[in-house]
C-alpha cells in the first residue's frame, strides 16, 4: 500500500539555505513533510533543531543517512560537498532533495545521474526559480505571440557586494556561476528548449571584480539555440547600477521586466502591416520610404495566469513522491545546466 503520510525528512545542513529557507518554507506544509532528523557540524544549530522540531540530531551525515526513520535526505550543505553527500544518500537507497547547485562539475552531474539510475531512491534537484512568477509570466507573454518571433533574451542579476564568505572561495564551490548561475542558466535553457533542442554554441567571460575570495563574481554567458535565438546571461556582484532582470526582443515587439513590473511595446496586432520591398535605387534624404507604425505600450504587474511562487517546489516534490506526478525539474535538464557551467569555466583562471 502506498504511503500517504508526510514525507519523513532528514535535513543535512542547517545554515542559510537549510535553516533559513527550507525550514521556513516547510512550516506551512506540515501535512506533507515531517522533519525527523537534522545534521550539522555546528552544535548550536543541532540544539535549535532538536528544540524546535523534537527531531533526532547528528553531527555526521553518514549517521543521518543510516537512520531508518529518514525517508528523504534534504541536502543544503556547502556546494563542494553536494556530490559526495548525494552519492552517499542515493547509494543507501534514500530519496534525495538537493539544493542547487546539484554538484560542482559536469562530470559529477553525469556520475550522479548514473548513481540515481541504479538507486532505489530518487534524486530531486531544487531549481525553485522554475516557480518564479516573473519567469512564468514572461513565458506566457512569449507564447501569446504578441512579440513575434523572439530572437534575443537578456537575463540579468546584478548588484555590488564585497562579499567575503565561503561562497567566494573556489575550493568550496564558490563563485556566482554556482550561486546564481544554476537558476539563470536553467531559465535560459528553458527559453531555448534545451536539452530537447541542443545548443549551437556557448560563449563565456568570467571575472573577479569586488568579492574577497578567489572565485568569479562577474560573468557573462551567451547561449545560442538551435533556431539561432540568443540568451545573454549576466550575473554580477560588481555592478554598481542595477539592470532589469529580463529583456526580450522579438520581431514585433519587446518587453522589459524589473522587479514586479513588466513594460511592453509591441505592434498593434489589429493593424495589418503593408509589404516592404527593398528599393535598389539611389536613396533620397531619408532612410527608406516613410511608414507609420501603430504601437501598443503598457506597463503591467507581474501576475501570471498560472499562479506560482517559489515555495511551490515543495508541493511538486510531495506530489512526485506520494502521487507519482512527474517532477517539473528533469534530471537531464539539470545535467545540461552543469554542462554549461563547466563549459563556461573551461579555459579560464577559474577552471
Amino acid at each position: 500500500m502506498a504511503n500517504t503520510g508526510p514525507i519523513k525528512l532528514g535535513m543535512a545542513g542547517i545554515g542559510r539555505a537549510g535553516g533559513g529557507m527550507h525550514c521556513g518554507e516547510l512550516e506551512s506544509r506540515k501535512e506533507m513533510f515531517e522533519i525527523v532528523a537534522a545534521c550539522d557540524t555546528i552544535e548550536e544549530r543541532r540544539d535549535k533543531m532538536a528544540e524546535r522540531y523534537g527531531c533526532k540530531v547528528y553531527e555526521n551525515i553518514a549517521d543521518l543517512i543510516a537512520d531508518p526513520d529518514v525517508e528523504m535526505v534534504d541536502i543544503a550543505t556547502r556546494s563542494c560537498d553536494h556530490f559526495q553527500h548525494v552519492k552517499m544518500a542515493l547509494e543507501a537507497g534514500k530519496d534525495v532533495n538537493i539544493e542547487k547547485p546539484m554538484c560542482c562539475t559536469y562530470a559529477e552531474a553525469i556520475a550522479l545521474r548514473d548513481v540515481d539510475s541504479k538507486s532505489s531512491g530518487n534524486l530531486y534537484v531544487r531549481h525553485n526559480r522554475r516557480f518564479e512568477p516573473g519567469f512564468q509570466h514572461i513565458q506566457e507573454i512569449i507564447a501569446s505571440g504578441i512579440l513575434g518571433d523572439v530572437y534575443e533574451i537578456k537575463l540579468q542579476r546584478v548588484s555590488y557586494s564585497r562579499r567575503d564568505d565561503w561562497q567566494t572561495i573556489e575550493e568550496f564551490g564558490g563563485g556566482q556561476l554556482l550561486n546564481w548561475g544554476p537558476h539563470i542558466i536553467d531559465h535560459g535553457l528553458q527559453f531555448l528548449g534545451a536539452p530537447k533542442s541542443s545548443l549551437k554554441s556557448i560563449w563565456s567571460n568570467l571575472k573577479l571584480v569586488a568579492a574577497g575570495g578567489d572565485a568569479e563574481d562577474h560573468l557573462k554567458i551567451i547561449l545560442t539555440g538551435k533556431n539561432d535565438c540568443i540568451v545573454d546571461l549576466e550575473i554580477s556582484g560588481g555592478a554598481a547600477i542595477s539592470q532589469p532582470e529580463y529583456l526580450v526582443w522579438g520581431t514585433k515587439g519587446a518587453l522589459m521586466c524589473k522587479g514586479n513590473t513588466i513594460s511592453l511595446k509591441y505592434l498593434d496586432p489589429q493593424v495589418e502591416l503593408s509589404p516592404r520591398e527593398p528599393n535598389p535605387d539611389t536613396p533620397g534624404t531619408g532612410f527608406g520610404s516613410p511608414e507609420t507604425l501603430t504601437w501598443v505600450e503598457e506597463s503591467i504587474d507581474v501576475n501570471p495566469a498560472k499562479k506560482v511562487n517559489m515555495t511551490m517546489i515543495w508541493d511538486a516534490l510531495y506530489k512526485a513522491v506520494r502521487e507519482g506526478v512527474k517532477y517539473p525539474v528533469d534530471l537531464d535538464e539539470v545535467v545540461e545546466v552543469m554542462r554549461v557551467v563547466s563549459t563556461a569555466k573551461k579555459g579560464t583562471e577559474f577552471g
